[in-house]
């Protein structure tokens, strides 16, 4: 569309040129300046270059007070500022508000209920505090008078619940902060880069495969298949001569330990969203060759480079802290997946290891606790990488354990399998747990 404006000469076009310029000349001046190191980076909200002037204006024992948008404390891109006052105790006060108050009222009102900001007190360079005042998802002043609701928490929370950026924990209670601190006081991240290295407790690489926009243009439809000659081949793929078609898993075909919980259906007369699920019903699950139906599907050749084993590791993306489950993982076939699907790929493993270690991460990450844990991390609707890294996982060491004459990682590994290998697609799975040395389900 930008570029049919272009061709016409439209006045829009023009205006956004000037608009473009603009923007790139700000961006400039912002990062040639160096008054704004910490938050003048990539795409740059001003909120954020008012609270670094008010950094470097301080007095160094002043204090600061200011409200901005809760993204100042949980955001990626304000992690190396946020971390320099929560991390060194320069923390003084962050009290969480959403836009709105009770009855049916909003502090701003041109401005979306649902945002969330904050009063955020810190002090110049060379004041302390023991701890700092928080509250998070307040709706009312007199919420802060709640001795349950309004915490202290010290530079070595902070850093110890997020250690890679330093971000703001959401605890809505005491109870919710005395739970997720002693968990991250008794197991390690998944990977921690705190020390400037990578340390990663379980060998795995997170990966997105393809954009859902960007890589469209390598996406098939059943109907394109056909019309290229294309024939339907078993384990839901297609094949040509010896190339093969494998089907593009999309998040909403996914649920806990199941890789077959819904098909995709288009429906072309629905404009804004005509990829819909469909839930496979539990009887047609009962034929270990039903498997979901997806949208698209991708060539092989595509997919190997990057999981060349016949299984995957991944999870939804979106999700909510709201939601009934906030992590929702799954073994799934090794087929091509979306960016809404990201997965955890081992590193430097023999398949039969890799299969083991994944059946635990799997469980680990479909737990309760995790699940509790990732509620206190997340604000918006997306489990990006970096909440990933900072969320507090059991060591492989702790699976070999007994209890009784059983070790947990045997006890872990047959249960996972009996919930996952449920089709025939699934197969090199329970191969590679040593499960069967054919390639049929039972």
């Amino acid at each position: 569309m930008v570029d049919d404006l272009r061709k016409k000469g439209a006045p829009l076009w023009h205006e956004y040129l000037e608009a473009s310029e603009r923007a790139e000349s700000q961006a400039r001046v912002l990062r040639d300046s160096g008054d704004y190191p910490l938050l003048g980076g990539g795409d740059v909200n001003l909120y954020s270059l008012f609270v670094e002037r008010a950094t470097a204006l301080a007095q160094p024992l002043g204090l600061i007070g200011l409200l901005t948008p809760s993204g100042i404390a949980a955001d990626k891109g304000a992690a190396e500022f946020f971390r320099g006052i929560s991390g060194t105790g320069r923390l003084a006060a962050l009290l969480d508000f959403e836009n709105r108050y009770n009855p049916g009222g909003s502090y701003f009102p041109d401005v979306d209920s649902r945002f969330k900001f904050c009063a955020l007190v810190f002090g110049g360079e060379a004041r302390r505090f023991e701890t700092a005042k928080c509250a998070f998802f307040l709706h009312m002043l007199t919420e802060l008078e709640d001795s349950n609701r309004v915490l202290a928490l010290s530079s070595d929370d902070f850093t110890r619940v997020n250690p890679n950026t330093g971000a703001a924990p959401i605890f809505r209670t005491k109870r919710d902060a005395e739970l997720t601190t002693r968990m991250y006081a008794d197991h390690p991240v998944l990977v921690n880069r705190s020390t400037g290295t990578e340390k990663k407790v379980w060998p795995v690489r997170y990966v997105t495969m393809f954009h859902m926009t960007n890589d469209s243009d390598k996406f098939l439809t059943r109907a394109e298949l056909e019309k290229r000659g294309w024939k339907p081949v078993p384990l839901n793929r297609w094949a040509k001569g010896k190339a093969e078609a494998v089907p593009l898993y999309e998040g909403k075909m996914v649920q806990m330990y199941d890789h077959r919980a819904a098909d995709v259906v288009v429906n072309a007369a629905n404009l804004h969203r005509a990829a819909q699920q469909e839930a496979i019903p539990e009887a047609q699950k009962l034929n270990a060759d039903r498997l979901p139906q997806s949208q698209f599907y991708v060539l092989e050749d595509l997919v190997r480079p990057v999981n060349s084993l016949g299984w995957a590791l991944g999870f939804k993306e979106i999700t909510a802290p709201t939601n009934m489950r906030t992590m929702i993982a799954a073994l799934m076939p090794g087929v091509a997946f979306g960016n809404k699907v990201p997965v955890l790929i081992p590193e430097d493993q023999s398949p039969e290891n890799a299969a083991v270690n994944a059946a635990l991460l799997l469980a680990n990450m479909n737990t309760f606790a995790f699940d509790f844990s990732l509620r206190q991390k997340l604000q918006g609707q997306t489990i990006n990488l970096f909440i990933l890294e900072q969320l507090p996982v059991i060591a492989p060491a702790a699976f070999e354990q007994r209890i009784g004459k059983t070790k947990i990682a045997d006890y872990i590994r047959a249960e996972v399998l009996a919930l996952t290998y449920t089709a025939h697609d699934m197969a090199p799975l329970a191969r590679d747990l040593g499960y069967v040395d054919g390639a049929t389900a039972r």
